[in-house]
């Protein structure tokens, strides 16, 4: 018997797919949150760290792990590569910096003999430097990682935040979530939070998406206000507040990049400097 299912006395017929680049900080307790998928899908894009070393030792010890080394192609077309590896009946889509909790893997049997629905929407919680991983009724909102084969696909027009566009129904599930276990002081989480918005904001232009003034001036603070009230962060205390604020920070940043963007190209900055 293999090591992944030395925990899990049933294989659930399920393929967790990850994506990674120089994880070696973290992917081990990704993978070991994934004891009871009959595959892991991993596929790295060039690591130069210890990552495919640890990747290799679970690989010894019998975890069910097929590698694959592909070029980076984007967000949105790696994670479609990996998809498209998958081989049993449902796919997860799990991050590196990601973990299962308890109640998801408890869950995860229930939500996969599902004939009605193709997909399940599932919550993150984050880990807050000073806090901990938020409590079950703080998280971020609620996401499609979990796909019956076949029936979804990524949008690869998309550059950040790319998403599996479902065929077929898709519903919330209401317990478990995903463990996300990052913890970027704030100088790191903003340079994040920059290159995210970037590659968000050229997107839009991209697709001719000019100044939008009203989300400039009203959207930060309602990302502020969703994350922190309506998404639980306020049971956080600070850590709760600083999550919050970065994700409208990040939403600030992301509509001034877009009006930028075509102001710059309207009318390039021009010094008019009177020298008399």
């Amino acid at each position: 018997m293999a090591t992944g299912e030395s925990t899990a006395e049933v294989l659930l017929p399920l393929s967790a797919f990850i994506i990674c680049v120089n994880e070696e900080r973290f992917i081990g307790n990704c993978i070991e949150s994934l004891a009871a998928c009959r595959e892991i899908v991993i596929v790295d894009s060039g690591s130069t760290d210890g990552t495919l070393s640890l990747i290799q030792s679970y690989i010894d010890k019998g975890w069910p792990i097929r590698l694959f080394s592909e070029p980076w192609r984007g967000y949105a077309g790696q994670k479609q590569f990996a998809l498209d590896q998958c081989l049993q009946e449902w796919c997860f889509n799990i991050d590196a910096d990601e973990r299962m909790d308890k109640t998801l893997k408890q869950v995860l049997p229930r939500l996969l003999e599902s004939n009605e629905v193709v997909g399940w929407r599932i919550a993150r919680r984050p880990y807050l430097i000073g806090y901990g991983y938020a409590p079950p009724n703080a998280h971020e909102r609620r996401n499609l990682r979990l796909i019956k084969r076949g029936h979804g696909r990524y949008d690869l027009d998309q550059k950040v935040h790319e998403g599996i566009r479902p065929n077929g129904r898709v519903e919330l599930s209401l317990q478990g979530s995903l463990l996300h276990f990052r913890a970027l002081p704030i100088e790191k989480q903003i340079l994040k939070e920059n290159k995210y918005s970037s590659l968000k904001a050229e997107q839009l232009v991209e697709t001719g998406q000019g100044p939008r003034h009203v989300r400039m001036l009203f959207n930060p603070p309602l990302y502020f206000l969703r994350l922190y009230f309506r998404n639980g962060l306020w049971r956080c205390g600070f850590p709760g507040f600083i999550e919050a604020m970065t994700g409208a920070f990040y939403s600030f940043l992301t509509e001034t990049k877009i009006f930028q963007s075509n102001v710059v190209r309207d009318k390039p900055p021009f010094d008019d400097f009177d020298k008399e």
